[in-house]
């Protein structure tokens, strides 16, 4: 039984079904990372005193892991235009690429941790330290389901290519989608942590 609307766009949306569904996930997930930055600005403009982050987390590391993420998403964005040229050397190299810069950004981040974990700083220890963790915690989370989802099509899953590559080509296109959300999301709690 052939599934329908898995290459070609429904005429009702213009989206295959993959397609739609990630939309519909990320809203979702735009939903609950809203409800966390409110939270976050309701809880800081509420306090009679709020640290500078600078002043507590490590902004150069940070820094590095912005890089990492950013040049992540150029290679996923190479990684499906690859497939679209139908040069799967190419695919595997730049989806491996984005692993590697994935894999990166959790290496730092443990560093990072480690280093607030040796200093006795932990999510009970102020407002500040549990929307810390708890965000960039959140985050590691989606990062790691990310690099769970471009292991499997860049290693066992990648077998789709030889008997369906438009359909694989889309799948590539779904787990790109919401890479660029995990690394838009960090676009946006490196400054609101990190620098104000």
């Amino acid at each position: 039984m052939d599934i329908p609307y898995t290459v070609d766009a429904r005429p009702d949306t213009g989206m295959y079904n993959a397609k739609l569904g990630i939309w519909l996930f990320l809203a979702s997930e735009v939903m609950l990372f809203g409800a966390l930055f409110s939270s976050y600005i309701l809880l800081r403009v509420a306090a009679p005193e709020w640290p500078r982050g600078a002043s507590i987390l490590s902004v150069p590391l940070a820094t590095l892991n912005t890089m990492l993420l950013i040049s992540s998403s150029v290679t996923m964005v190479m990684s499906w235009a690859s497939l679209k040229m139908k040069k799967f050397g190419a695919y595997r190299v730049y989806l491996g690429l984005t692993l590697l810069f994935g894999l990166g950004f959790l290496i730092v981040k443990s560093f990072e941790y480690g280093a607030k974990f040796s200093h006795h700083l932990y999510p009970g220890d102020s407002t500040f330290m549990a929307i810390y963790f708890t965000l960039t915690g959140l985050h590691v989370l989606h990062v790691l389901g990310g690099m769970i989802v471009n292991a499997y099509l860049w290693g066992p899953g990648a077998k789709m290519w030889k008997t369906a590559p438009e359909q694989f080509t889309n799948r590539v296109e779904v787990a790109g989608l919401y890479w660029h959300f995990v690394d838009l999301v960090w676009i946006f709690l490196f400054p609101v942590l990190y620098l104000l």
